[in-house]
């Protein structure tokens, strides 16, 4: 099922230097198609995750899961201050479609499966969008992505989400000192599933807790799991569950 979506407005001279300094990802990529990127806590957790979309007149778009464009905007509007930035909703919807990016639409930068997102008021092309991304182990804003992630565990290094070289943003040291000191010992990872059980289902390896099981599809699912724990059959509710390589 395809998420309801809120698309935002970020105009002005100085709105390309103004995300810059905020969201994950390398504002500059613009140049290239969609950027996937987020917007963290000063803590380094989630807060938000979204497509930034270039557009000719030199503005932004932020394509984001509608439920978050209430507080992306309010927290976008605090630290906007004297920056010579508009901020502003728009009545764009977004479109889907899997395969090749049709004109005008762009390339979904987070994995090939996921096929092309468009702004133009062109039709989506129905798709088992929950199944793809289960296959592919990408997060869903409000399933896997919750305000308690921090997105190198949840695989926005392998989505294409974070850039470690591009300096400074909101939540940058505790990013980059996960990235560089430690050693990842939790995440997000595809897990073979026999049955099925609700979204947030504690996982058990024995009589030990070995994480949560979300979105399940064709026998898989995306699952938060302790490593040291994921190892052999481990169940949820009724079903049984193996860590996919």
């Amino acid at each position: 099922m395809t998420e309801d979506r809120t698309v935002l407005r970020v105009s002005g001279p100085e709105a390309a230097e103004f995300l810059q300094g905020l969201v994950t990802n390398d504002v500059a990529q613009l140049k290239h198609g969609l950027v996937y990127a987020a917007m963290l806590t000063a803590q380094g957790k989630y807060r938000a995750d979204f497509f930034l979309v270039p557009q000719q007149d030199g503005s932004v778009l932020l394509d984001v899961a509608a439920a978050l464009a209430e507080d992306l905007t309010r927290a976008l509007s605090l630290y906007k201050l004297r920056a010579k930035v508009t901020l502003e909703p728009t009545e764009i919807t977004v479109s889907q479609g899997t395969g090749p990016a049709p004109e005008g639409a762009f390339a979904d930068p987070r994995h090939p499966s996921l096929g092309w997102r468009g702004y133009d008021g062109q039709p989506s092309q129905p798709a088992d969008w929950d199944a793809l991304r289960v296959a592919a182990c990408v997060p869903q804003s409000g399933v896997e992505l919750t305000p308690d992630t921090f997105i190198l565990e949840a695989g926005f290094e392998r989505l294409g989400g974070v850039d470690f070289r591009k300096g400074c943003y909101v939540g940058q040291e505790v990013t980059a000192r996960m990235k560089h000191k430690t050693e990842l010992r939790k995440g997000l990872a595809l897990v073979e599933v026999q049955g099925s059980a609700p979204v947030g289902t504690e996982i058990m390896a024995g009589a030990k807790v070995a994480g949560t099981l979300y979105t399940q599809a064709n026998g898989q699912g995306i699952a938060y799991l302790r490593f040291d724990r994921a190892e052999g059959e481990m169940t949820a509710g009724d079903a049984v569950l193996r860590r996919l390589p």
